[in-house]
C-alpha cells in the first residue's frame, strides 16, 4: 500500500513522508510474484494507512483473492494494522479468507505511549478476539490467530506474563517473541539483550498458557517460519529457534 506509514512508532523504521493512493494493480502483482517465486505459503503484510476509510482492507482482500487464483493451494498469512479499530474492514479481510490472521501487540500496555504512541492496546486485543468470532466467508478452513511481542524495551517479567494472559483470552492461537533492535540512533534504545535461555523459558510457558505454536528467540520475527508454525501446514515438528 505504498512506501510510507501514516504512523510514528518509534521503533519501526519504514518512511513516514507523504502518503499516495492505493495502486489498484499491486494485488495481481504480488500473485503473480508469488507464482513466479514457487510459494507454497504466501506472508502479505503492508504499511498502516489510517488516511483510508476501510485502512486498506479492501486491498487486502483483494491481494489474498488474487493470490487464492493464482496459487489455489498455497497457505496465505496476512499481517494487518489495527484499522482504526474498524469492525468492517476486519471483516472484509476475514470474508476473503487467509487461512492465518496476524496482528503484532509488539508490547505491554505500559510502554505503548513510548513504543506505539498511535495504536491502543486494548484496540489491538479487541481485534485479536473479533478474528477469533469473524465468520470466514465461504471457506471451509478455520482462520488461525496470531500474534507476536518484541522484548528488551522495558518490560518486566509478570508485564510479559499478563499480556500473553490476555493473548490467549482473545482467543490467540500461534505466538512469535523475538528480541528488540533498534534500526537507528533516532529509534528507541535496547533496555536489554534477552539470553537465548529466557526465550526457552518463555515458549514453555506460553505453550503451558494453551498457544498451540510458539516460536521463541532472539531473531525471531513474525513470518519466521511462518509455514510451520501455521496448524494447517504444520510438518508435526515445531522449528527450532536455535
Amino acid at each position: 500500500m505504498g512506501p510510507s506509514c501514516t504512523r510514528h512508532c518509534r521503533f519501526c523504521a519504514v518512511d513516514h513522508g507523504p502518503v499516495h493512493p492505493l495502486d489498484a494493480g499491486e494485488p495481481l502483482r504480488i500473485a503473480e510474484t508469488a507464482l513466479k517465486l514457487g510459494l507454497t505459503y504466501v506472508v502479505v503484510t503492508s504499511v498502516t494507512r489510517d488516511d483510508l476509510p476501510d485502512g486498506g482492507a479492501r486491498h487486502f482482500a483483494e491481494t489474498i483473492q488474487a493470490v487464492r487464483k493464482w496459487i489455489p493451494d498455497a497457505g496465505i498469512e496476512v499481517l494487518i494494522p489495527d484499522f482504526q479499530g474498524n469492525p468492517d474492514a476486519l471483516e472484509a479481510v476475514m470474508d476473503a479468507g487467509p487461512d492465518v490472521l496476524n496482528h503484532n501487540m509488539e508490547t505491554v500496555p505500559r510502554l505503548y505511549p513510548i513504543v506505539r504512541p498511535e495504536a491502543i492496546y486494548e484496540r489491538s486485543l479487541l481485534l485479536i478476539s473479533q478474528a477469533r468470532r469473524c465468520p470466514s466467508g465461504d471457506r471451509t478452513r478455520q482462520i488461525l490467530t496470531k500474534s507476536g511481542l518484541m522484548l528488551g524495551m522495558g518490560e518486566t517479567p509478570n508485564e510479559v506474563r499478563r499480556t500473553l494472559k490476555d493473548l490467549r483470552d482473545a482467543g490467540c492461537q500461534i505466538l512469535t517473541l523475538g528480541q528488540y533492535l533498534r534500526p537507528s540512533s533516532e529509534h528507541l534504545p535496547v533496555e536489554r539483550f534477552i539470553p537465548p535461555d529466557e526465550f526457552d523459558a518463555w515458549k514453555t510457558e506460553a505453550l503451558a498458557m494453551g498457544f498451540s505454536q510458539v516460536a521463541s528467540g532472539p531473531f525471531v520475527r513474525s513470518s519466521y517460519h511462518a509455514k510451520a508454525l501455521s496448524a494447517v501446514f504444520d510438518a508435526g515438528v515445531p522449528p527450532s529457534t536455535a
